[in-house]
């Protein structure tokens, strides 16, 4: 959240102060980024983890507190709804086989977290979103006692000015509203953070945003909510629908929604992707930090600057980070939880990889796809998964054409192995992971497609769906603690 919010209420001085240090740090920024030797290279990457807590029947359990405060972990917080939590994975090098010391540390926390909660009858699981949610498990009785939640529920609930409406389509459409935005809540993620120096952010971030479909469709987990089978990854358009500001009016123009893919391809760098939230979207939660506006040795906290920028929820998304001597990352939102520990390393591993064989040829790349057409092939992506037919760029083209998403990621993963062998990942680690991504490929199986096959055999053995449901959750949560890729789980 960038810095701690004291109030949930603010005034026309609050927003004025705020715009006006926006301002300021932005041209703070500019001038970090001009410095010689700012964010000095470093292939290192780091993740968060989001968690939902549940009870022996998978259903979710209001005890983020109690196990935030019993694992007395700093890398462990607690997140929007009680049953939420999140680790700050610890970042990594990529040449140190940062990606490997990821997954351990995933199994090592999670391994720490399952004995605390059972010790309270009760189990964390990483997926994207639980299948036994049930709609009474959302609502102000559920979100966790934290200002800052509070302040954030209280300004977008003000912005909208009436009820969030819900619709998914799918095998079986969802259409639903909600007075507060619990429903974000529900969409659980692992989030990758990679360094990336200024001289090359602009190639990486448009690779990154080139390849997230890709990454999408492989590695898709959450293909239902409240019983609806919806999108392989309904993760997308729940989150963007569920802190949707705008009221629409289909005869006047409305500003972009504050959860999007993005607006461009970025031209010159950083500082462009920066720009752009300020001069799009109103302040949200304008509380400025007195402490840190302060100067000092280090470089600029930027603190206004880091709060605006984390209540835009770009998929693909810019970091500026004052730690040590300072740095920019892009934070890659769109990952689900789970299904395994290797399942999540093994798809950062092939978005990383793949954005950087890709980053050096980007400007042909753009040239032979509209930013529009990245776009559709995102939404796709999180609605088809492995069935997803998308447009996809290449340098010598002549026209566009669309093509098998499963055929686009089969010849892209040995322009993936060369990129990780670029950012100094060993041969072993490239082998374990882009393995992991073929042998998806081979079963045509990401997490949704297992969850649903495995709900669909509960059902034909009689099963309701609730119990169904349940089920197959108890057999997820079993593989994913033996951290099996999710390519080899069997089916009920």
């Amino acid at each position: 959240m960038g810095i701690e919010i004291d109030k949930t209420r603010f005034d026309a001085r609050d927003r004025r102060e705020f715009s006006r240090r926006l301002e300021v740090q932005l041209q703070q920024l500019a001038a970090i980024l001009d410095k010689p030797g700012f964010g000095e290279p470093v292939e290192s990457i780091g993740a968060e983890l989001e968690l939902y807590i549940v009870d022996a029947r998978g259903r979710p359990l209001y005890l983020n507190d109690a196990l935030h405060d019993a694992a007395a972990d700093p890398q462990l917080t607690v997140e929007l709804n009680k049953y939420n939590l999140e680790y700050n994975l610890s970042p990594r090098v990529l040449g140190d086989d940062g990606l490997r010391a990821t997954e351990q540390e995933i199994i090592t926390k999670l391994g720490e977290l399952q004995v605390l909660a059972a010790e309270r009858d009760a189990a964390v699981v990483p997926i994207g979103i639980l299948p036994t949610l049930r709609k009474e498990d959302l609502g102000d009785h559920c979100v966790t006692d934290r200002e800052r939640y509070r302040a954030l529920v209280a300004q977008l609930i003000a912005w909208r000015g009436s009820d969030f409406h819900i619709s998914i389509d799918g095998e079986d459409p969802l259409q639903m509203t909600m007075e507060d935005i619990t429903l974000e809540g529900a969409n659980t993620s692992f989030q990758v953070h990679q360094r990336v120096t200024p001289e090359h952010f602009a190639a990486t971030f448009n690779a990154i945003q080139l390849v997230t479909p890709l990454a999408i469709a492989i590695g898709a987990n959450s293909p239902s909510l409240f019983g609806h089978q919806l999108w392989d990854e309904t993760r997308i358009p729940l989150f963007k629908q569920s802190i949707d500001t705008r009221v629409m009016d289909r005869y006047r123009w409305s500003e972009p929604p504050r959860v999007c893919f993005g607006h461009g391809w970025a031209r010159k760098g950083a500082f462009e992707l920066f720009e752009q939230t300020v001069r799009l979207y109103p302040p949200l939660l304008p509380a400025c930090d007195e402490q840190a506006s302060e100067e000092g040795d280090g470089p600029p906290a930027l603190a206004e600057l880091r709060l605006h920028q984390s209540t835009v929820w770009l998929w693909n998304r810019a970091v500026y980070d004052d730690a040590g001597q300072g740095h920019l990352r892009v934070e890659m939102r769109s990952l689900p939880a789970g299904p395994s520990p290797v399942d999540m390393a093994a798809s950062a591993a092939f978005m990383l990889g793949l954005a950087r064989g890709l980053r050096d040829d980007m400007d042909r790349l753009m040239a032979a796809l509209p930013f529009p057409l990245a776009e559709y092939n995102f939404y796709r992506a999180a609605q088809n998964g492995l069935e997803a037919r998308m447009v996809w760029p290449s340098a010598q083209q002549h026209r566009l054409q669309d093509a098998a998403v499963v055929d686009i990621i089969a010849e892209m993963l040995p322009v993936a192995e060369d990129g990780l062998a670029a950012l100094g990942v060993p041969r072993a680690s490239r082998d374990r992971y882009l393995g992991v991504i073929d042998a998806r490929l081979g079963a045509r199986r990401n997490g949704a497609r297992w969850q649903r096959e495995a709900t669909r055999a509960f059902l034909a053995r009689g099963r309701s769906k609730p119990e169904a449901l349940g089920d197959m959750l108890s057999l997820y949560r079993e593989y994913s603690a033996d951290n099996m890729p999710v390519a080899q789980w069997p089916l009920p």
